[in-house]
């Protein structure tokens, strides 16, 4: 069955295609939003409060962009929401992400020690910066250079213009760059 014949039926009611898009993004939707809110407890309560909004909403979706584009909008909502409820803006790190862990085993001969011990220096430099940029930067950084969503997809989870969202990720890279550069320098 494809996705938009699940998203039909869930919003005639079906409940088993409500539970089958809930596992579909199930993973997709806590990864996110633990990159974001840097809290397991966090991210699982921003996963639920996302399913809890997809079920009351739903029948709102009109199906003009990707049911994943619109959780994510949904998502970073409510990260945003808990960012501004604790000024204390603790978020995700880089290498929470499996895309980001790479298990060295033996056989493996490329891997230098050395190498390895730049790369989780380098990792953690970054987490540092990324946890510096103000939560509207950060979110869009995630959802481009992380999660891989193309401008105009962002533009749409944000509800900003193409060129808000170029703008802020110029800015939000910048100054990652420019931290990057402090850290290494000393």
């Amino acid at each position: 069955m494809t996705e938009s014949e699940l998203i039909a039926l869930a919003q005639k009611g079906d409940r088993k295609a409500l539970t089958e898009l809930v596992k579909k993004y199930e993973q997709t939707i806590y990864n996110f939003a633990f990159k974001i809110c840097r809290d397991k407890e966090k991210a699982e309560h921003t996963m639920q409060e996302t399913f809890l909004s997809m079920v009351k909403s739903l029948y709102q979706f009109s199906g003009k962009s990707k049911l994943s584009t619109w959780l994510y909008t949904v998502v970073s909502n409510h990260c945003l929401m808990l960012a501004r409820a604790n000024k204390k803006h603790t978020f995700a790190s880089l290498d929470d992400d499996d895309a980001y862990i790479r298990d060295v085993s033996v056989e493996d001969w490329k891997i230098i020690p050395e190498k390895v011990a730049e790369n989780n220096e380098l990792k953690e430099a970054l987490d540092k910066a990324v946890e510096k940029l103000p939560p509207d930067y950060r979110i869009v950084f995630m959802l481009r250079d992380v999660e891989g969503l193309s401008t105009e997809e962002t533009g749409k989870v944000m509800n900003l213009s193409v060129p808000a969202i170029k703008s802020r990720l110029h800015r939000a890279r910048a100054f990652l760059r420019n931290e990057l550069n402090e850290t290494l320098r000393t």
